[in-house]
């Protein structure tokens, strides 16, 4: 199981090709939220009977300062022969340019270190450089793409036009930070919330908002040729201001689901100047 990918799937929403034009800036909401995790369905190949965890999402900064995002799950893998503890904590940066991103990524199964690592990565005319610094140093050249909240931006800019399909790249830091991988976006109707919805208390305030409904699928090898088959994909329901809920991961061989059970809201740093526009 790719553990690494999970954590970022309620994040996941993040891609964009580097050529796109420049946009206003949504008001992107700064908020800590929180997931119940579990499993959907799983086939028999696949070995698991049962999911069970929770997932904190952190979003802070604003489109002056950068953004910060700190990701944590925390999941309980049940298979056939044995059970299995996933302990996921991510912490990245993105500057207000959308140039640069740094990203800390520890993997603990069982409470033991199975994975870490850390680095940064930057955009160029040409492509992106990746600097390494653990598990080893080196650096890596892969091609253009962006980084997850300039696509955020720019997902919910063509969602607000009433597009409804769009292809780009994403670099997350995810893994072992070596790859740029292709996504396809699919974005529906903004829809009106449903008074039964089970999110609604978690919401609050906002459980009277708008949203799209967004079905991502990521494949590997950007601008490679590579295989026709998602490695995976995410569904979810997108707020204008960013956040995201109602989440389904699916890996294939299994899928799981994760569902809002509380949101708290943070003071907005102070506005942007009018004229702030997200990278090019």
């Amino acid at each position: 199981m790719r553990a690494t990918r999970l954590s970022l799937s309620a994040v996941l929403l993040s891609t964009a090709i580097s050529m796109a034009p420049a946009f206003a800036v949504p008001a992107l909401q700064a908020h800590r939220a929180v997931y119940d995790l579990s499993l959907n369905k799983a086939s028999d190949r696949s070995g698991i009977t049962g999911i069970l965890g929770r997932m904190v999402y952190e979003f802070n900064g604003s489109p002056c300062e950068g953004y910060t995002v700190r990701v944590r799950f925390i999941i309980q893998v049940v298979a056939k022969d044995n059970t299995t503890l996933i302990d996921h904590q991510t912490t990245t940066f993105e500057d207000a340019e959308g140039k640069t991103f740094s990203f800390l990524t520890k993997s603990f199964v069982d409470q033991n270190l199975d994975k870490e690592v850390e680095g940064m990565a930057t955009r160029g005319p040409k492509g992106l450089k990746v600097d390494i610094d653990k598990p080893l140093k080196s650096t890596l050249e892969l091609g253009a793409t962006r980084f997850p909240t300039s696509h955020l931006v720019e997902m919910i800019d063509k969602a607000e036009k009433g597009e409804n399909f769009y292809q780009s790249n994403l670099f997350d830091g995810s893994e072992d930070a070596n790859k740029v991988v292709t996504t396809a976006v699919v974005l529906g109707e903004k829809t009106d919330p449903d008074k039964s919805d089970p999110e609604a208390p978690a919401l609050a305030k906002l459980a009277t908002d708008k949203y799209w409904p967004v079905d991502i699928a990521y494949f590997d090898d950007a601008g490679k040729g590579g295989s026709d088959v998602p490695e995976y994909r995410v569904s979810f329901k997108l707020h204008e201001n960013g956040i995201t809920r109602d989440l389904v991961m699916d890996y294939g061989g299994f899928s799981m689901t994760g569902k809002l059970v509380n949101l708290s809201l943070f003071d907005q740093t102070k506005p942007c100047p009018a004229s702030k526009v997200a990278p090019d």
